[in-house]
């Protein structure tokens, strides 16, 4: 795997395909900063080795049309306070203009180029676009995971017009070694959370990772999809009654491969889907008609905490409840604890997918786990046993 660690940048112009598809507000400020610093140690890098650095990247889906409001221009002056570095930007990122922006770059200058989806070429994949931006650069940086299972022209396509000039920047690099630390490499055992409402979006996720892991903990929404196929009551919790059988195939796969699943014993129940509803702890398999799952009981969370606490290698994806409601929080936080006290403990812990991140960040145990994915969609596609375009395109 080329990495930036194996080339040297000096007096070189470094082409880096970051993840820049930041939050706006309506005053066009950056919201959440995470993935430019997430950029930060590739761009210092190309500069402390006395190179520049042309950064692209999305922004938004403009659909191939210029649109003012999704400019790189607005995020200028945030990537310059966060590399520490003055940002030149130039309003294009291929023809005259940008070769032009290009060639006046000095050795420890960072330019900015305008958002390649402006160009409908780029989310075409079309070579011809590829190409062009191929001309900006000497060596190819691919730093954006959260495109990486995207064949554009950008992430993908450009990387064939730099046959021994690309690598994988630090970010790439290290969402790769997460993922293979999970996948292929992690010490036993190896455990996998995975949360959320629907057992249909998770499917070739626990089909791929069955034969990889010891222990699977199943949680949030997709519970009562599991308890419902094994004869269970559930009340008017969420449920994909079409998806039953295959619940069903998927514990008898489990228990084929040597595998212990783990779901909830006990759930904290609502009478309504309101932060107000009144509230019960019940038997999983019991839940009253009018009442519905929103979160883990306790008896649930203690065994949990056993399972968690017993393994060398967790990936979590997906929450326990519906944490974004403050009574039904708890159990995602205390999954939370317990994956910070296994980290602290010598485990190791990836947390993936938008909601586990949201709930990660909201609840403070960013620092506290040891890798966060900054790629939703990529980062699922990984753990699927996908192989993503990005990826593959730096190791042709």
């Amino acid at each position: 795997m080329a990495t930036i660690e194996d080339f040297n940048f000096n007096d070189k112009k470094a082409l880096i395909r970051v993840d820049f598809n930041v939050p706006l507000n309506e005053e066009q400020q950056v919201t959440d900063t995470t993935r430019i610093h997430a950029a930060k140690p590739t761009i210092i890098k190309v500069l402390e080795d006395g190179g520049s650095a042309i950064l692209m990247s999305h922004l938004g889906r403009p659909k191939g049309e210029v649109n003012p409001e999704l400019s790189l221009g607005h995020i200028v002056d945030t990537v310059s306070e966060i590399i520490g570095v003055h940002v030149i930007f130039v309003d294009d990122c291929v023809g005259e203009k940008a070769e032009q922006a290009v060639s006046n770059l000095q050795p420890g200058q960072i330019l900015l180029l305008e958002n390649l989806r402006f160009y409908s070429e780029e989310t075409k994949g079309d070579t011809q676009f590829a190409e062009q931006l191929s001309k900006l650069g000497d060596i190819y940086i691919n730093d954006a995971f959260g495109t990486a299972h995207r064949a554009h022209a950008s992430t993908t396509i450009v990387a064939q017009f730099f046959e021994n000039a690309k690598c994988f920047g630090s970010l790439l690099a290290k969402e790769i070694d997460a993922i293979d630390k999970v996948m292929k490499t992690g010490e036993k055992p190896v455990l996998a959370i995975l949360g959320g409402a629907k057992v249909s979006s998770k499917i070739t996720i626990i089909e791929n990772i069955l034969p990889k892991v010891d222990h699977l903990i199943i949680g949030g929404g997709m519970t009562y999809t599991f308890v419902k196929a094994q004869g269970g009551k559930i009340g008017d919790s969420i449920c994909e009654d079409y998806k039953q059988e295959l619940a069903l195939e998927i514990l008898k796969k489990a228990e084929a491969l040597g595998v212990q699943i783990h779901l909830p014993v006990d759930v904290l129940a609502a009478d309504s889907f309101s932060n107000d509803a009144n509230t019960k702890e019940v038997d999983v398999t019991n839940i009253p008609d009018g009442w519905q799952g929103l979160d883990a009981g306790t008896v649930s969370m203690q065994r949990f905490k056993e399972v968690v606490l017993a393994s060398k290698t967790i990936l979590w994806n997906g929450p326990l409840g519906v944490f974004e409601m403050e009574n039904f929080a708890k159990g995602t936080i205390e999954l939370g604890n317990f994956i910070s006290e296994a980290t602290k403990n010598g485990s190791f812990s990836l947390v993936g997918g938008g909601d586990s991140v949201a709930a990660v960040k909201q609840f403070g145990f960013a620092d506290k786990v040891s890798y966060v994915s900054t790629g939703g969609g990529a980062m699922l596609e990984s753990l699927e046993g996908k192989t993503l375009p990005g990826i593959a395109a730096i190791q042709a």
